[in-house]
């Protein structure tokens, strides 16, 4: 079978087509996702795809949504004439979103983020922004109005800002793309939360966790492959500490990808998962490259882009490289760069993603002993303003300023500044809780601390009121527990109110 991609145009929409047998296969991808939102109306792009997949109903068709950091996929399977109504129904509701089905599609998505697992290492590396936003949840859901969600609709999913892709005998007729015009969005800005790398943090999991970014190359996914075979090795099949090994690499279409390594383990082993996690990545770095083992790696790449529908499977993640603007690789290219990679780019992949790397280890745990740098759970400096002391023992105090407010713990603080502020979630009951960009927070109590009405009125005030998020009355009203504040533990400890750990 042919794995030529032809380029092409569908109704002003940049389209990739490839030969393939059996169910047309088809997608629209939208450069569009949780990374160009805000905190404060977090899930937007989510609720968008739901509500324009809802006139689809529920037939025998195979089709789905999918929201990404930066990317927005809408994919069908069926007949011809299948994936040409699913893809002009999905643009027809896109441009007219059945606004009946807000409130119950705002329920379905909180159904849905109730069983997600938090993933917290992109909040720890880019804060609580851009790619750091798919680490929280979609708090902003629950004050959308129908503008809000049309007028983003209007803005991201707009024919310049869509590409489509097809895999099938031919392009199908009957295709009518009736999209709004609109320019492509550029790639989401790439923050970053981390003052030095490597670095680690401390949290409540049993498992060790470590994400790097890396440029986006055969030799990074030979790099993965290998991290992935040496954790399985290391500390399952010899150390017997781990029952789950696994790698990924995930590119960001920016010309870089990130790679993520996992072991899961009990908490009688986790010293001993951890150090031989550690010792594996020290031995590739070292450039101790198992040859054997690189070639099996190898061979599975290069099965795996000579398959007879290997062109069809690419077709999805092209269909985002041409959104951000990369160049379309054949399979061909990309097998000769990986036949011309050799161990010693692997070993220069390796120290790139020390360089980089972020890792999580179970709580209690620290990794300074081998390097890394414990990810900042403080700020820089506290405020200037007005100091409130609750009673109760080792409790922080509360700075609120002109320009932001702070806890603090003798010479720690956690400070967010209004003009630095994500979201500002607030309660019915007064109770409010700031998060900086950074990802740290301070949350407070008024009747704990004593804070006056009129000293809350003038924090309400000094906040953007899109980054206000308002939440329900909260089920058991707060007694004397403390607040997040300033951590008296050591280093990587997360009791300084890193807004990981303290979700709503």
């Amino acid at each position: 079978m042919s794995q030529t991609i032809h380029h092409t145009e569908v109704d002003g929409v940049p389209a990739l087509f490839t030969h393939s047998t059996g169910p047309m296969r088809a997608g629209l991808v939208f450069r569009a996702g949780v990374a160009d939102e805000t905190l404060g109306r977090s899930g937007v792009t989510h609720l968008v795809e739901h509500l324009a997949l809802h006139r689809q109903g529920v037939t025998d068709v195979h089709f789905n949504g999918a929201t990404k950091a930066a990317f927005t996929h809408f994919h069908v399977e069926g007949t011809e004439h299948e994936v040409v109504t699913y893809l002009n129904g999905v643009c027809a509701s896109l441009t007219n979103l059945p606004m009946e089905r807000l409130e119950t599609e705002k329920e379905i998505l909180r159904t849905e983020e109730s069983r997600r697992e938090p993933d917290q290492l992109p909040l720890w590396r880019y804060g609580a922004q851009g790619y750091g936003l798919v680490s929280f949840p979609e708090w902003g859901v629950r004050q959308l109005r129908p503008q809000d969600v049309q007028e983003w609709a209007g803005a991201l999913f707009t024919r310049g800002n869509a590409a489509l892709w097809i895999a099938g005998e031919r392009l199908p007729a009957g295709l009518a793309l009736k999209l709004w015009d609109g320019p492509r969005r550029p790639m989401p800005a790439v923050t970053s939360a981390l003052p030095a790398c490597p670095a680690y943090f401390s949290d409540g999991q049993g498992g060790v966790l470590r994400d790097c970014v890396v440029r986006d190359t055969m030799a990074s996914r030979l790099y993965a492959g290998l991290l992935e075979r040496e954790l399985a090795l290391a500390l399952r099949q010899n150390g017997g500490y781990s029952y789950t090994t696994a790698t990924d690499h995930v590119s960001r279409r920016d010309g870089f990808a990130t790679v993520i390594a996992f072991a899961d383990v009990l908490p009688a082993k986790q010293d001993a998962a951890l150090g031989g996690f550690v010792d594996v990545l020290a031995v590739l770095r070292e450039g101790r490259i198992d040859p054997v083992g690189l070639e099996a790696v190898r061979g599975r790449l290069d099965g795996s882009l000579a398959a007879p529908d290997a062109a069809a499977r690419r077709l999805p993640a092209l269909a985002e490289g041409l959104l951000a603007g990369q160049p379309l690789r054949e399979a061909e290219e990309l097998r000769a760069e990986l036949r011309a990679t050799t161990a010693g780019h692997v070993h220069a992949v390796a120290a790139e993603a020390e360089a980089t790397a972020l890792m999580q280890v179970p709580s209690g745990h620290r990794a300074d002993w081998a390097g890394y740098a414990a990810a900042p759970t403080t700020s820089p400096a506290a405020v200037t303003g007005r100091r409130f002391t609750p009673s109760g023992r080792d409790a922080p105090a509360l700075l609120i300023g002109a320009d932001g407010v702070s806890l603090t713990s003798g010479d720690d603080a956690v400070t967010v500044l209004f003009r630095q502020c994500a979201a500002k979630l607030s309660w019915p009951d007064g109770a409010r809780r700031l998060i900086g960009h950074d990802g740290l927070t301070v949350h407070i109590e008024p009747g704990r601390y004593g804070v006056d009405a009129h000293t809350m009125a003038t924090i309400d005030a000094a906040v953007h009121p899109s980054a206000t998020v308002w939440l329900p009355p909260r089920m058991e009203q707060p007694r004397t527990q403390r607040p997040e504040a300033v951590a008296a533990a050591a280093p990587g400890a997360d009791a300084a109110g890193h807004v990981g750990d303290h979700r709503v």
